[in-house]
């Protein structure tokens, strides 16, 4: 189960709870939603674990790209200084050597476009579960709050918070 059904049993609790009469608020078991944003909580750090891996695997993947790059230039220079007489040999080994590093370059910004594409849409992702986490946590304790106020109307000596003061 990840952080998406976690939201999603939230949603579901909140949508069919039983609404108050005359009002947007609603009676929410308080048990049920704290079990569920315990869970939602709990699952957070292995998808924050998950992203780091994702952005580390970038890097790693970002790393042999350039030192592919790298290896790729140094036989390009080794070839292009072989190659030193001023005959058509030289000439055509420094077309080649061009045409190596141009397609190094290519194939480095091709691996580092798909790197990034890859590990953006997985950001993305986890943006969308944080904020859907963060929308069902401020709905619920907006309806907190919802039952604080109809508590205090009903009951003007109601006290939102029973805790003696010391």
């Amino acid at each position: 189960m990840d952080v998406h059904d976690k939201i999603d049993e939230l949603i579901a609790l909140v949508e069919s709870a039983r609404s108050m009469p005359m009002s947007a608020s609603c009676i929410v078991n308080r048990a049920e939603v704290l079990a569920l944003l315990d869970d939602v909580r709990a699952l957070l750090p292995a998808e924050l674990a998950h992203a780091e891996e994702l952005i580390a695997a970038r890097d790693a993947v970002v790393d042999d790209g350039r030192r592919e790059y790298d290896r790729i230039m140094a036989e390009a220079e080794v070839d292009q200084a072989r190659l030193v007489s001023k005959t058509e040999v030289v000439k055509a080994a420094e077309l080649e050597a061009e045409r190596l590093i141009m397609a190094a370059r290519n194939e480095c910004e091709g691996m580092r476009q798909e790197t990034d594409a890859y590990v953006d849409g997985k950001l993305a992702n986890f943006e969308i579960a944080l904020n859907k986490t963060l929308s069902t946590v401020h709905r619920g304790r907006e309806r907190i709050r919802g039952r604080h106020e109809l508590a205090e109307l009903a009951d003007p000596g109601y006290d939102a918070d029973p805790l003696p003061q010391h």
